[in-house]
């Protein structure tokens, strides 16, 4: 017979003085396996409103009030546990949304049916019985399904923590916010929140989203960037010409946009339009923080199968100090077997930036836009026109989108040190203090429009394919993340 033992992740071998007892543990693993199995697709309203049922039910068992907070769209849940007037609040933000997923793509028959899997080797997985963990709770074993990580588990996570602390033992009143639109770039959350400023206030906002380090230590996150993205079609031939005819006559538009991105970063990857890194200074005591972050640069260049990196900061962490120039898509005419002796008629690039908080995203647009003019291109917004064509030697269309803003919090504000002390106190290591993440978490207009300070503390494992086929999360991370919020939980903090 198989013995009742935890195999815990040596990626997680850091201790707490919280522990789960085995049927703790079964019971968040099947909480988990039921939420998941409610297909969450964000742009599907019965999705939202069946994961909002579950929820209002989850959260009443543990005690808590709720209700929906309407917006232009889908409705989003709010829940709180007030215990004292005189505790301090600490407000939570999870989502309950997924994107959308092409179910050819998974290797299991459905995405919203989880599957509980163990490593065999390499990359493969083999399927096990969800009846296994009645003998035995691996904690290497995996669930795959959508949203697994991204971001169901922290909820069951955050609801499991509230069972096994213990109504008694809260230090601080709790208030929950679940957005059903995050994966949609939450468009109406800010003005809900301004809606609902009472309701929603509190002293600290913590943020459960996104994988913790690498490496597999606890980890605080301080901000996050945001992104603005625009496109460029660089005008050739009215129609794609016989290269014979007219290669060395005919512009080719493929070349000169290849020529244009080419002349906005310099070899090393610094972009090189004029006042686009302006406003960023890091200190020293700045650099030192970043540099304690434990990137293993080897590791990360294997993971990417690259052999150097671009230049933009002394090390990982301080390049993502900067707002990006990234191209990612381009197209023309066609390729591979299907490619033609012609030249194209027009060429597309897709570019995001991501942002951080001293870079204004109308500011670098428009730095873009003052650096294609200065190779001589006529900026339009739609497509060219005859007339047009034929008065303009240079011609780009560029369409801009609106994007997300950054956010961040002084690594040194009261809700950085509270955490701090939580997981010391908890886990006798120093968290991972992350000053900035590189990913985008639509949150900068919550958070101004609630005045208060807001700290993400993610939760899952940083290989959990998250937005991709065979999104997964890891056992032990579900256990360390009931242990994490009992750490929050039970740690006083001072009213800030």
């Amino acid at each position: 017979m198989l013995k009742h033992v935890f195999i815990v992740s040596l990626l997680l071998s850091w201790t707490s003085i919280f522990t789960q007892t085995k049927e703790e543990t079964k019971n968040a693993i099947l909480e988990l396996k039921e939420f998941l199995s409610i297909p969450n697709n964000g742009l599907n309203r019965d999705d939202i409103k069946s994961n909002i049922k579950w929820l209002e039910d989850a959260f009443h068992k543990r005690g808590f009030k709720t209700q929906e907070v309407q917006t232009l769209s889908n409705p989003v849940l709010f829940a709180e546990k007030i215990i004292s007037e005189k505790l301090p609040t600490v407000l939570f933000y999870m989502h309950m949304d997924g994107q959308a997923v092409d179910r050819s793509k998974w290797d299991q028959a459905d995405p919203y049916i989880p599957v509980l899997k163990q490593h065999i080797e390499n990359e493969s997985w083999e399927e096990i019985a969800w009846s296994s963990i009645d003998l035995e709770i691996n904690l290497d074993w995996r669930i795959f399904s959508r949203s697994a990580s991204d971001d169901k588990m922290p909820i069951i996570a955050f609801l499991n923590a509230i069972d096994q602390t213990g109504e008694e033992n809260l230090s601080c009143n709790i208030k929950v916010l679940l957005d059903s639109e995050e994966e949609l770039g939450s468009p109406n959350l800010a003005t809900a929140v301004k809606e609902n400023l009472a309701l929603l206030s509190a002293n600290a906002l913590i943020i459960n989203d996104g994988p913790i380090h690498i490496s597999g230590h606890p980890t605080l996150i301080f901000g996050c960037r945001g992104m603005t993205s625009f496109h460029l079609t660089v005008w050739g031939p009215v129609k794609p010409q016989h290269s014979g005819h007219y290669g060395n006559y005919a512009p080719n538009p493929a070349l000169r946009l290849a020529q244009l991105l080419g002349s906005m970063k310099d070899e090393d990857g610094r972009v090189t339009i004029e006042g686009y890194y302006d406003g960023i200074h890091l200190d020293e005591k700045t650099k030192a923080i970043l540099a304690s972050v434990p990137d293993n640069p080897e590791k990360i260049h294997q993971l990417l199968q690259i052999n150097t990196p671009e230049k933009v900061g002394a090390n990982y962490q301080e390049s993502l100090q900067y707002p990006s120039l990234n191209i990612r898509g381009l197209r023309s005419a066609w390729v591979g077997a299907q490619a033609r002796t012609i030249v194209p008629d027009n060429a597309v690039a897709a570019v995001d930036i991501r942002l951080v908080p001293e870079s204004d995203p109308d500011r670098l647009i428009g730095l873009v836009r003052k650096h294609i003019e200065s190779k001589g291109y006529s900026i339009l917004d739609t497509e060219p026109t005859k007339e047009q064509r034929l008065a303009h030697p240079r011609l780009v269309t560029m369409t801009a989108r609106g994007g997300v803003l950054p956010f961040r919090t002084d690594l040194d504000a009261p809700i950085g040190k509270w955490l701090n002390t939580a997981i010391k106190n908890n886990y006798n290591e120093d968290p991972i203090n992350i000053r900035i993440m590189g990913g985008t978490v639509p949150m900068a207009p919550f958070i101004k429009a609630l005045e208060v300070p807001a700290v993400i503390v993610p939760m899952v494992n940083a290989d959990n394919n998250q937005h991709s086929p065979n999104e997964n999360v890891k056992l032990s991370y579900l256990v360390n993340a009931m242990k994490t919020f009992k750490a929050i939980f039970t740690t006083p903090l001072d009213k800030m």
